[in-house]
């Protein structure tokens, strides 16, 4: 069990747990008083969609999975926000909507080439077996409305593969490279997407790091407690 400040998260049916990557996709990804339909693909314990039904008082969020649901379900009726939040267990690929998102957020299986972990919830919430990049960004042109955006958290070693996937599709409006300490490069990338027809050629990209602790023990950044200060009981 994790607790956050205004809800709390219970994963023991879940393989993926509370970690980093979510929590920092969640806070970060950047929300517009227009957006009212939102999706998190691979929800697991539902933890992004809960911190965007916090952060977006007037939205209304889904949560798709291949795996059970069902705790994420459990989650949301535990929080103030049950009402907004809905489930469902299907692979992205077959999911089908009547109206598109106005933010599709993500954080994905990767380590394409990486040795498969025994435990087969573990694999296929931490390898490309059962969503590719280049699918989950079929299901994302495919789910996103025109004017959209896709956010989403990925080791920087995979960003490379992860945009050739994109084939050009959807072009980077905001990225935070994220190091651990200062003393440490990057090892996971933050990546806000916009399809590529709507992408206004004369306005630049943001870009720009984000660094989680001083390097010395359980301590902060000013930038990294004020980015999740809303959640977090510690700050």
């Amino acid at each position: 069990m994790f607790r956050f400040k205004q809800f709390t998260i219970h994963q023991d049916r879940c393989p993926m747990k509370v970690g980093t990557d979510g929590v920092l996709l969640g806070a970060w990804a950047s929300l517009r008083p227009t957006d009212l339909r939102l999706l998190d693909i691979g929800t697991g314990t539902g933890l992004i969609a809960l911190m965007l039904a916090q952060r977006a008082p007037g939205a209304r969020i889904t949560g798709i999975d291949i795996a059970d649901t069902s705790q994420a379900r459990e989650n949301a009726d535990a929080s103030p926000w049950g009402e907004r939040l809905s489930f469902v267990s299907c692979p992205v690929q077959c999911f089908e909507v009547s109206e598109p998102f106005d933010l599709i957020v993500s954080n994905p299986p990767f380590f394409d080439d990486s040795l498969l972990c025994p435990d087969a919830g573990r694999t296929a919430a931490r390898h490309a077996v059962t969503l590719p990049f280049g699918e989950l960004c079929d299901a994302v042109m495919r789910l996103l409305a025109p004017a959209g955006r896709f956010a989403v958290v990925l080791p920087t070693s995979e960003v490379r593969r992860f945009l050739l996937a994109a084939g050009g599709r959807l072009t980077t409006i905001r990225r935070t490279d994220v190091r651990t300490t200062p003393r440490h490069p990057a090892k996971r990338t933050l990546l806000e997407l916009t399809p590529t027809a709507m992408t206004d050629p004369m306005e630049a990209a943001v870009f720009d790091e984000l660094t989680v602790g001083t390097g010395e023990h359980e301590c902060y950044t000013a930038k990294y407690q004020a980015l999740t200060r809303d959640f977090y009981l510690k700050f």
